[in-house]
């Protein structure tokens, strides 16, 4: 099983180690080496913030762009932060647990690519959702590279990721494509949370479906109202809608 994730916007304020160095799917280290480069060149423009997609209110990100190639590092599972990653609370896992994340869980990313959570990275901002000079569309640049390297591995992919990220990898038939519902509509916070919380329970209990229809009986053995949808079309994935219920109040 391979469980698919977003990186956040949230990201710890620096990192505490060396500088970054090998990671996981070196193939990817060329075309890695190019995005650094070019969102480098980009932090340098006038108009920065208007290519990055970034408010006034973040230009202080910029000055952790241009400090990547020597900026500490820090391991991606505390890289990370916001809704999803803190019900998902990678540094709590333990024991098996720990180990499933370290071989399951992928986390892309626009810079990087594809991370493990082992992988030290410094702090950066860049969403897969940029156009950047001379790269173009980060999404269409990456995938050709990433579905190279992650169309070999094999399980089914339970896939958290949001549309953005999505389009860097597509899984085809053996996907999952996990959406939060409330009342029929989708929950943006919650939808994150949730995410999170499937993917802590899929690691922490064991749980190793191989099929769609085995993710779907073991999310709901585990108290999920879910429903799952075959795909539409050939080479597409499987959708499993979870609908949640109302927040609990606040204490």
């Amino acid at each position: 099983m391979l469980i698919l994730l977003p990186p956040s916007e949230g990201k710890a304020p620096e990192g505490s180690g060396p500088p970054f160095g090998d990671l996981s799917f070196p193939a990817l280290d060329k075309p890695r080496k190019r995005v650094l480069a070019a969102l480098v060149k980009a932090s340098r423009r006038r108009d920065a913030l208007d290519v990055l997609g970034l408010t006034p209110g973040l230009a202080g990100e910029l000055a952790k762009n241009l400090a990547l190639r020597t900026a500490p590092a820090l391991p991606a599972a505390d890289l990370y932060t916001g809704v999803l990653y803190d019900n998902l609370d990678l540094g709590t896992l333990e024991g098996e647990a720990r180990r499933r994340a370290e071989e399951c869980v992928l986390i892309f990313s626009g810079l990087w690519g594809v991370l493990r959570i082992t992988d030290r990275v410094p702090p950066y901002r860049l969403s897969m959702g940029v156009n950047l000079p001379p790269v173009g569309a980060l999404a269409a640049f990456w995938r050709p590279a990433i579905s190279k390297e992650l169309d070999r591995l094999p399980g089914l992919v339970v896939d958290l990721r949001s549309g953005t990220y999505a389009g860097a990898w597509q899984p085809g038939e053996r996907s999952v494509a996990v959406r939060v519902f409330r009342d029929g509509k989708v929950v943006s916070h919650m939808a994150k949370a949730t995410r999170g919380e499937i993917a802590r329970t899929l690691l922490q209990t064991g749980a190793d479906p191989a099929t769609p229809d085995q993710l779907a009986k073991v999310l709901s053995d585990l108290g999920h109202a879910v429903h799952l949808t075959e795909p539409p079309r050939t080479g597409r994935p499987w959708t499993l809608d979870v609908e949640v219920g109302e927040p609990a109040p606040a204490r």
